[in-house]
C-alpha cells in the first residue's frame, strides 16, 4: 500500500523543466500579441480632413514645433523656414525619421530616434496640409514594391545614384552635408522624399518621375536590400573607394609583413 502510493505520487510529479517551458510559452505568446497590436496601431489610419484630427495636430505643432516655424507655421527669421504649402508628405518624412525635432542647427538634420507616435505624426501633418495645398501621402498600391526592378534600377541610376550611390549605399557632398544611405528606409519614407526634396535633394514631382516610377524605384531600392553579395563582402557598397582602401591597408599591409619575415629569417 505504502509503494503504491509511493508511485503514484512518483508519477504525479511536475518535470524540473516545466515551469521553465511554461514562461517561455507565455513570453512568446505575449510577445506576439504586443508586436500584432504595435503593428496594428503602427498601420492606424487616420483622416488628415477630420477637424478633430487638425486641431490634435495643432496643438502638438504649437507645443514642439512653434518655437522654430511660428505658432501659425508661418516661420522665423532666424531658426525655421516656413511649412505652408510644404505639404502632410515633408512633415511625415521628416518627423516620421526623427530629423524633426532638430537636436541642434548643423548643415542638415540627422536620423534620430523617433519622437511621436506615427498617429501623433499623422496628425501634425495634417494640420500642416490644412494651411495651405501641398504634397500628400502616397497611397499605399504605390509602396508595396511590386513595381519593375529593372526600370527602378534604370531610373534610380538617371536620378539618384550620383549622390545616393549605385546601391544606395550615400556619400558624402559638399560643406559638410551627405546623401544618407538608402538601406531600410521605410517606403513610404523614401516616396515622401522625392516628391518634397528635404534639404539638398530635388523635387520629383509627378510631371518628372510618375507614381509608377516611384514605386519601381522603391522596388529596385528593396531588392537591393534583400539580395545576398554574391561576390563576397560587400564593404558597404561603397564602390572603388572601399574596394582601393582595402588593397592598399590589408594587401600592402601583407606585403609588408611577408617582406619583414623574409628578412628576419635570413638573417
Amino acid at each position: 500500500m505504502a509503494r503504491a502510493k509511493k508511485n503514484s505520487a512518483k508519477t504525479g510529479r511536475r518535470h524540473p523543466l516545466a515551469t521553465a517551458a511554461l514562461l517561455a510559452v507565455g513570453l512568446l505568446v505575449t510577445g506576439a500579441a504586443y508586436a500584432g497590436f504595435s503593428q496594428t496601431a503602427a498601420t492606424a489610419e487616420v483622416d488628415l480632413t477630420s477637424p478633430e484630427v487638425i486641431e490634435a495636430g495643432q496643438k502638438l505643432f504649437a507645443a514642439n514645433c512653434a518655437t522654430c516655424h511660428g505658432m501659425n507655421a508661418e516661420g522665423t527669421e532666424n531658426d525655421g523656414p516656413t511649412l505652408i504649402g510644404v505639404g502632410a508628405a515633408s512633415v511625415h518624412f521628416q518627423v516620421g525619421t526623427g530629423r524633426m525635432p532638430l537636436a541642434f542647427t548643423g548643415p542638415q538634420g540627422m536620423v534620430k530616434p523617433v519622437q511621436f507616435t506615427e498617429e501623433q505624426t499623422l496628425q501634425m501633418a495634417a494640420y500642416v496640409a490644412s494651411l495651405a495645398p501641398g504634397p500628400g501621402l502616397p497611397e499605399t498600391q504605390y509602396l508595396q514594391g511590386e513595381g519593375d526592378v529593372a526600370r527602378g534600377g534604370e531610373l534610380f541610376r538617371i536620378n539618384c545614384a550620383m549622390c545616393h550611390n549605385v546601391a544606395g549605399a550615400g556619400g558624402a557632398l559638399t560643406q559638410g552635408k551627405w546623401a544618407p544611405s538608402l538601406s531600410g528606409v521605410e517606403a513610404t519614407h523614401i516616396y515622401n522624399a522625392m516628391v518634397t526634396g528635404p534639404q539638398n535633394m530635388p523635387v520629383f514631382s509627378d510631371a518628372n518621375i510618375t507614381p509608377e516610377q516611384k514605386s519601381d524605384i522603391i522596388t529596385y531600392l528593396k531588392y537591393i536590400d534583400e539580395k545576398p553579395s554574391i561576390g563576397g563582402f560587400s564593404l558597404g557598397s561603397l564602390g572603388p573607394v572601399a574596394e582601393g582602401l582595402f588593397i592598399w591597408v590589408i594587401g600592402l599591409g601583407a606585403v609588408v609583413a611577408l617582406t619583414v619575415w623574409v628578412t628576419s629569417k635570413s638573417n
